[in-house]
């Protein structure tokens, strides 16, 4: 086996194929030859399907340099060398069915990525630079153990579809997220809220509530919004009610860039039509099956995804109602 391997890989260097299939070869380390001098400088895709890899070697990038596609699906790998990032060329990494418990801080430098599909790893959290990837336009995360996103997951533009089905502990998503194409199945915990205060902070005459969902804070039972999401909601509010007449909170009070936020929130609940500046509690409603649906992962659904500010609402809401 090791011998035709090894002829597999020097046809290829003799030959400069641009494509190599590795997938099937029962593979326990990444193969050496494939290192061996200048490596393989014209490879482009390379396949690695269904094998048992541990490890990928930190040279990767210097020996493949002009990788556009590695399809390492059903492997072993724990762990990715952050020399990954250098593969300057790379557009589609698919490294699903894993065992990864995160990915290289350094895969934002991969500027031509544009499919990244992680699923059925052990992901607990995702590296907020890789919001900075300005070509990804595909991202899938389904069957990971994460709990929460990077709120500026969605900002690009570029970044069009994202999948993360079967994250259980998973409840809300980034409000950039809120015109894309989301998948989010099996996602949500059922949430239950601890007795506890009412929280308030007080500032000369004004007097703000906190919402009911603040109550949980310091439980590991329910996911709580960032402080940052509290107090745009609470002066999204304040400033668009009561004290807006009273001149307590006048333009000139409030940085630009935060009054311009105030005016254009990035979504709405669906519920009760709360404003929503980070986070967004996303709730499927199947609505007919497709085959068209099922070219992407074997899905057959079409669903309406509603979006709701908190857990409340989003137990509440019903397409009905």
């Amino acid at each position: 086996m090791a011998s035709e391997l090894c002829k597999t890989i020097s046809v290829a260097r003799l030959e400069k194929h641009k494509n190599l299939f590795l997938n099937y070869r029962n593979l326990d380390h990444f193969p050496l030859e494939l290192l061996k001098g200048e490596g393989l400088q014209f490879l482009e895709r390379l396949y690695m399907k269904r094998n048992s890899l541990t490890t990928l070697p930190e040279n990767l990038a210097q020996k493949l340099p002009n990788l556009v596609e590695l399809y390492l699906h059903s492997n072993n790998i724990v762990v990715v060398p952050e020399e990954v990032g250098d593969l300057k060329e790379l557009q589609t990494l698919d490294i699903s069915t894993n065992r990864l418990l995160a990915l290289p801080e350094r895969l934002h430098l991969c500027l031509s990525l544009q499919y990244l599909t992680v699923d059925r790893n052990r992901l607990w959290c995702v590296p907020r630079h890789l919001c900075q990837l300005p070509s990804l336009n595909e991202l899938s995360m389904a069957g990971n153990r994460l709990a929460f996103l990077p709120l500026d997951l969605g900002r690009s533009r570029e970044l069009q579809y994202v999948y993360v089905d079967n994250n259980t502990p998973l409840k809300g998503l980034p409000s950039y997220l809120y015109n894309k194409v989301v998948g989010c199945n099996g996602c949500g915990a059922p949430v239950q809220v601890s007795e506890g205060k009412l929280l308030s902070f007080s500032s000369g005459p004004l007097t703000v509530f906190l919402p009911a969902e603040v109550k949980a804070i310091g439980t590991e039972k329910d996911h709580i919004l960032p402080l940052q999401e509290l107090a745009m909601r609470r002066l999204h509010h304040i400033y668009h009610s009561f004290l807006k007449d009273l001149n307590f909170l006048s333009p000139v009070s409030l940085p630009r860039s935060l009054l311009e936020l105030l005016h254009c929130p990035l979504g709405h609940c669906h519920r009760c039509s709360e404003p929503m500046f980070t986070i967004v509690y996303p709730k499927l409603f199947p609505l007919r099956e497709t085959p068209m649906a099922g070219l992407h992962q074997g899905r057959t659904t079409v669903s309406f995804v509603a979006y709701c500010c908190s857990t409340q609402c989003l137990q509440a809401f019903d397409l009905l109602s």
